[in-house]
C-alpha cells in the first residue's frame, strides 16, 4: 500500500500561500467572477467581503477545486495550483468549511469524521477520542462523536464541519460565511483559532459579512462587487467606513441605525458586550380589540429519541404587527418549534393557533391557506427545490393561477410574474426559468421570504435564521422586508443566534432554554442586552415562567 499524500512543509510567514491571477468563471452568460487578482500572505487572515452575489462562494469553490475555472492561474505557497476537484485541494492542504454542509446525514458524527480523505488513511477511532478532546479543550468545539447528523441542530452540524477541517491540519484554511450559525462563544473560539492557525504560518481566508468579524480576525480585506475586486489592502488601510461604501456603494451614514448597530459598525474588539441604545420606537398598527393573536401556542411538548424533551410545554403568544424574537443558543428546541410551526413534526401535546383557527393537526398545505407562512432555517434543502426553476420556486402551492384550461402551464405569464418579484425583491439570476441551484444562499432566502410574504392572507409569518450567511445588503433586504410586513399588520415570529439583530429588530425577545422559552424582555428596556444573554445561559431558568403573552 502507498503512503498517503503529504503537504510539503509550511514556508516562513513571508511567503505567499496563495496568489490568484485574472481568475474568471462563467455560468452561461452570468460571469460570476471577472479577473480576480488575489494575494494571501502566509500567517495571516485574509477576509473576503461583498455584496450578495458579488462572486465570494464561487471564488470559494475555484480555490477549493469544487469549480475549474474558465481563465486565470493560482499558486499556492509559490507552486502552481490547478485542482481538478475538492480531493486535489485536500492532498494540496486547503480544507474548505461551505456552506451548505457535506456531511452524510445518515452516519454519526464519529463516522463522518473517520472517513478517509486523499490525505490520509482512516484515523483510529482512539486517536479521533484523543484530538476530538483536544479540540474541545483548546477551542471549545465540543461534538457528540456518537450522534446521528441527520438529528442535529443546523448550528452542531456546522460545529462538525469545522471540527473535520481543524482534524486535517490544513495549511490553508478556507471559510465560508462560517459563523451564521455558533453562539457568541462559539464564534469567539472560532476567530481565536483562525488567529492560532495564522501565528503558526499559516493561511486563512475567511468568508464574511460581519465587520466585527473582520476587525477582530482579520489582516487584511479583499472587497469583490459585481465579480470584480473592488479594493484589496491591510485593514490598517480599510476600517469598516471605507468597507462598506466598496461592498454595497452606500457610506455607513445612509444606512439605518438598527442595522449599523446589527453590523457592529464603529465596534472594536471588546465593545461587543457593551450597552448599546435601545432601537428607535417602532409605531405598531392597533389590531381590534378583540382581535385573536397572530399565532398563540399552548403546552407545546416533544420529545426526542432518547426521551427528554426537545420541548417542554412552551406558551406563546404573538400579536398583529409585533416582531417577538426567540435567541438562544441553538440546540435549545428552536429547531423543532419551527418544525412544529410548519407541520412537518407534531407536538406530544398542546396546541397552534394561527389568527384563531386552531392549526395543530393541521397539513402544510392547511396552515398556508389559513395565512401562516413559514421560512425555515436550511432554506436550501427545506426551503426550496433547487432542481426546479426560480419561478416555479416562487409560485409552488400558486402554480394553478397559471394554468390555461386548469391543465397547461402558462410559463411565459409565470415568468412575467416572477420577473416582477426578482425586481422588487432585488433577486439576482439570469432570469425566471434560472434553476434555483445556481442562486447564491442570499438570492435564495429572498426567494423563500418572497415567497412566504405573498400569502394571501398573511397572518403570521415565522423565520428561522432570515439573514444566516448573508451579507450587508442582503440583510438590509431581508429585516425591511419583516419590518414592513409587521407594519402590515402581520405577527412575525425570528428565531435567530444573532442576538444584536434580534435586539435591533424585535419588540421583545423571548429565549430557548432546554425547551422552554423564558422571559420575555422588552427590547426598549434599560439593560436588555445584558437581560437576554444572561438568559441564555440559562439564569432564572429554575422556577416556572410566567406566559408569553402578546404585547399590548
Amino acid at each position: 500500500m502507498s503512503a498517503p499524500a503529504t503537504a510539503p512543509e509550511v514556508p516562513g510567514p513571508e511567503a505567499i500561500a496563495l496568489e490568484i491571477t485574472g481568475l474568471t468563471k462563467s455560468f452561461g452568460v452570468t460571469r460570476a467572477v471577472s479577473d480576480v487578482n488575489l494575494r494571501v500572505e502566509a500567517g495571516t487572515v485574509h477576509c473576503v467581503l461583498g455584496e450578495n452575489g458579488a462572486g465570494k462562494s464561487t471564488l470559494c469553490h475555484l480555490v477549493g477545486g469544487g469549480l475549474t475555472p474558465d481563465a486565470g492561474t493560482m499558486r499556492l505557497y509559490g507552486r502552481e495550483y490547478a485542482p481538478a476537484r475538492p480531493a486535489d485541494a485536500l492532498a494540496a492542504g486547503i480544507a474548505t468549511v461551505h456552506q451548505h454542509f457535506s456531511l452524510v446525514p445518515t452516519l454519526t458524527v464519529a463516522e463522518n469524521l473517520l472517513l478517509p480523505t486523499a490525505r490520509s488513511l482512516r484515523l483510529p477511532r482512539r486517536e479521533l477520542a484523543r484530538r476530538l478532546a483536544g479540540l474541545e479543550e483548546a477551542y471549545g468545539l465540543g461534538v457528540d462523536p456518537d450522534a446521528l447528523v441527520s438529528a442535529l441542530p443546523v448550528g452542531v452540524r456546522q460545529r462538525v464541519e469545522i471540527v473535520k477541517c481543524l482534524l486535517r491540519d490544513p495549511r490553508l484554511l478556507l471559510l465560508d460565511e462560517p459563523t451564521g450559525v455558533l453562539a457568541p462563544a462559539e464564534v469567539d473560539a472560532l476567530l481565536t483559532t483562525c488567529r492560532r492557525i495564522a501565528a503558526d504560518g499559516r493561511a486563512v481566508v475567511l468568508i464574511t459579512h460581519k465587520l466585527g468579524e473582520v476587525a477582530r480576525a482579520g489582516d487584511a480585506a479583499t472587497v469583490l462587487r459585481g465579480g470584480r475586486v473592488a479594493g484589496s489592502a491591510p485593514l490598517t488601510e480599510l476600517p469598516p467606513e471605507k468597507l462598506v461604501p466598496l461592498m454595497i456603494g452606500r457610506a455607513p451614514a445612509d444606512l439605518a441605525p438598527e442595522l449599523a448597530a446589527t453590523l457592529g459598525l464603529g465596534a472594536t474588539a471588546g465593545q461587543e458586550d457593551e450597552p448599546r441604545p435601545a432601537p428607535p420606537a417602532r409605531e405598531r398598527p392597533r389590531p381590534p380589540a378583540a382581535a385573536a393573536p397572530a399565532l398563540r401556542l399552548r403546552g407545546l411538548t416533544v420529545r426526542r429519541g432518547d426521551g427528554s424533551y426537545a420541548l417542554d410545554g412552551v406558551d406563546l403568544e404573538l400579536a398583529p404587527g409585533e416582531i417577538l424574537g426567540i435567541a438562544g443558543v441553538e440546540g435549545n428546541g428552536q429547531s423543532e418549534l419551527m418544525a412544529v410551526l410548519g407541520g412537518a413534526l407534531a407536538a406530544g401535546s398542546g396546541s397552534v393557533e394561527a389568527g384563531g383557527t386552531d392549526l395543530t393537526r393541521a397539513a402544510p398545505r392547511a396552515r398556508t391557506a389559513a395565512g401562516l407562512g413559514i421560512v425555515p432555517e436550511d432554506r436550501h434543502h427545506e426551503g426550496c427545490v433547487p432542481e426546479l426553476s426560480v419561478a416555479e420556486n416562487l409560485f409552488l402551492g400558486r402554480l394553478g393561477e397559471f394554468r390555461r384550461f386548469g391543465v397547461l402551464l402558462d410559463r411565459p405569464a409565470m415568468h412575467r410574474a416572477a420577473d416582477r418579484v426578482l425586481t422588487a425583491y432585488d433577486i439576482r439570476a439570469a432570469g425566471p426559468g434560472a434553476p434555483m441551484a445556481g442562486l447564491s444562499g442570499g438570492n435564495q432566502q429572498k426567494v423563500v421570504l418572497a415567497r412566504e410574504l405573498a400569502l394571501d392572507p398573511l397572518v403570521a409569518l415565522a423565520a428561522a435564521q432570515p439573514t444566516r450567511g448573508l451579507d450587508v445588503g442582503a440583510v438590509d433586504a431581508v429585516l425591511g422586508r419583516l419590518r414592513e410586513a409587521a407594519a402590515r399588520g402581520v405577527g412575525v415570529l425570528v428565531v435567530s443566534s444573532e442576538l444584536d439583530e434580534l435586539l435591533a429588530l424585535c419588540d421583545r425577545i423571548a429565549v430557548a432554554y432546554r425547551g422552554r422559552l423564558l422571559g420575555p424582555v422588552a427590547t426598549a428596556a434599560p439593560g436588555a442586552r445584558s437581560t437576554v444573554s444572561r438568559l441564555m445561559l440559562g439564569a432564572d431558568a429554575a422556577g416556572p415562567e410566567p406566559l408569553l403573552e402578546a404585547a399590548p
